[in-house]
């Protein structure tokens, strides 16, 4: 089974909590045991697993990209002018696996599954394969 989901951002860098989709897709499919692949198809995108108690988690990480990969460099080739958007999704990644144990999601206490928005806003999608 695979289901695409869509979501609109409303800043340009945004960690958009998707948890709750996915333990729909999993319900939906009827799995009690597998994993779940959650793919994003952007290139200025990705899809990461981390702490969703905190709120402060996501404001640190985004601003520590913001750090590492400035909005503006003047060194920068790119005609669009997102090269910063590219390279934080190459650092977070396009996909996330989660093991879905007793119908379920296996994730820890704190943990969520997010779609990274790095050259927002914009409508995203998304997919689950499950597996």
């Amino acid at each position: 089974m695979i289901k695409k989901w869509t979501i609109t951002t409303d800043s340009r860098d945004q960690f958009f909590e998707i948890t709750d989709k996915i333990k729909v897709t999993v319900l939906e499919a009827g799995v009690e045991s597998g994993i779940a692949l959650v793919y994003c198809p952007h290139t200025t995108a990705g899809i990461t697993i981390n702490e969703n108690a905190d709120p402060d988690v996501k404001a640190d990480m985004l601003r520590r990209l913001d750090e590492l990969y400035p909005w503006e460099d003047p060194k920068d080739l790119h005609g669009e002018g997102n090269t910063a958007a590219h390279m934080k999704a190459s650092t977070v990644g396009s996909s996330a696996k989660v093991i879905i144990h007793e119908g379920t999601p296996l994730l820890g206490t704190w943990q969520g599954v997010y779609f990274c928005e790095f050259d927002g806003p914009r409508n995203r999608t998304f997919y689950v394969k499950i597996i």
